[in-house]
C-alpha cells in the first residue's frame, strides 16, 4: 500500500443555523463523523447527491473551514497544528481545483497574471525572472497555446478556461489535487477532454486526486477509490469497480441504476430505481439510519440502531444493518 498522504479521521462539520425571520436555531449537519484517507498517486472519488456534503469536505481538507471536531492529517501531522510555515507549506501540496471557472478566476487579471500570482504569495518558490517561462509551459502543460498569456478570463471558453484553473493548481508542483465538481459545468464532450487532462497529467506528474462528483459516469472514468456520501455521512466506500458495479448500500444501488446502459443491441435497459420521499432535513436528520425514510429495506432496527461503516460480507465496508453478498433491489420501473 502506499504512502496515505490525507488521512480524515471521524471529522464533523455543523454550522450554526440561526433564522431570525422563522425562529430557527439548531445545526445544520454537513459532515457527520467522516473517515476516508487518500494515497499518493491515487484517484478518490467522493460522490453523492446536491446537499450531501462532498463539497463541505473539499474545504475542509482544503482548510477553508475549520472542523468542529475530529482530525485531519497530512502524512501523519494533523494539520490543524501547523504553524504558519508549515500551513504555507501544505497549500503549495494540496492545491484546489474549483467547479466554477469564472468565479475563480479574477476577470481584470490576464492569464499570466493568474498563473504567476502563486509566486507572489510563495515567494520563495521560484525567482520573478522564470516566472514568464514557467507560465508558457504550464498553459503548454494543459494543452492550451502559450502565446495567449496576455489574454483575458472571458476570452476564453468554459473547458479552456477550467484548463488554466488546473495549470494554475500545478504551478506550485503540488502532490495532491481536490478537484471539486471540475466537469459538472462543461458540455460531455468538453468533460472528457478534462477528464482525459486530468488523468494524462496524474501519470505525468505522479498526482493523487481528491474528485467530487455527483456524476457517477465521470467517476467511474478516473477514480481508482469511491466513497459514497449521503446526508454527511460516508455509506460505502471501495475500490472504485467493486462498489460502482456491485453496490451492496441500497442507496448506492439507486445511484448506480441511474446510469444510463444499453444492451448488445443499442437499447438502454430500463431498473432504475425511484427512491421515495425528498432529502430529509440536514438540521433534523433522521434517527437511526439517515437513509431509512427512502430505503426500501427499512425495518424498526433501522430507526433505533445507526449502522457502523464496517465490512459486512461484502469485501468493503457498507453503512447498512441488512446487507449481504446479494441485496435484493425493489421492482425495476
Amino acid at each position: 500500500m502506499s504512502e496515505v498522504l490525507i488521512d480524515v479521521a471521524n471529522v464533523v462539520k455543523h454550522f450554526p443555523l440561526n433564522d431570525k425571520i422563522f425562529g430557527s436555531s439548531g445545526v445544520i449537519h454537513a459532515v457527520d463523523d467522516v473517515s476516508v484517507q487518500l494515497h499518493a498517486g491515487e484517484v478518490l472519488g467522493i460522490v453523492g447527491e446536491s446537499g450531501c456534503g462532498k463539497s463541505t469536505l473539499a474545504n475542509l481538507i482544503m482548510m477553508l473551514e475549520q472542523p468542529t471536531s475530529g482530525t485531519i492529517s497530512f502524512r501523519g501531522k494533523d494539520v490543524s497544528t501547523f504553524s504558519k510555515s508549515e500551513r504555507l507549506a501544505y497549500r503549495s501540496q494540496v492545491q484546489m481545483v474549483f467547479q466554477d471557472t469564472l468565479g475563480s478566476l479574477d476577470p481584470r487579471m490576464t492569464i499570466a497574471d493568474v498563473l504567476t500570482e502563486p509566486y507572489n504569495v510563495h515567494r520563495n518558490f521560484l525567482p520573478k525572472k522564470d516566472w514568464p517561462d514557467k507560465v508558457r509551459q504550464l498553459l503548454a502543460l494543459v494543452g492550451l497555446d502559450p502565446n495567449h498569456a496576455n489574454r483575458y478570463p472571458h476570452q476564453f471558453s468554459g473547458g479552456q478556461r477550467q484548463r488554466i484553473c488546473i495549470a494554475r493548481a500545478l504551478a506550485l508542483d503540488p502532490i495532491v489535487l481536490v478537484c471539486d465538481e471540475p466537469v459538472s459545468a462543461l458540455d460531455v464532450s468538453v468533460q472528457a477532454q478534462i477528464i482525459n487532462l486530468l488523468k494524462d497529467l496524474q501519470e505525468r506528474l505522479g498526482l493523487a486526486y481528491i474528485f467530487v462528483a455527483h456524476d457517477l459516469s465521470v467517476v467511474r472514468q478516473i477514480a481508482d477509490r469511491v466513497a459514497v456520501m449521503y446526508l454527511g455521512q460516508v455509506v460505502e466506500t471501495g475500490d472504485e469497480a467493486r462498489v460502482l458495479l456491485q453496490p451492496s448500500h441500497p442507496y448506492t444501488q439507486a445511484l448506480v441504476s441511474a446510469l444510463p446502459e444499453a444492451d448488445d443491441a443499442g437499447v438502454i435497459k430500463s431498473g432504475r430505481i425511484i427512491l421515495s420521499g425528498d432529502l430529509p432535513n440536514p438540521a433534523d436528520p433522521p434517527s437511526g439510519c439517515r437513509f431509512r425514510t427512502r430505503c426500501w429495506m427499512a425495518q424498526q432496527k433501522c430507526a433505533d440502531e445507526e449502522p457502523a461503516l464496517i465490512e459486512r460480507g461484502t469485501g468493503r465496508p457498507t453503512k447498512c444493518h441488512f446487507v449481504t453478498p446479494t441485496v435484493d433491489a425493489p421492482a425495476a420501473v
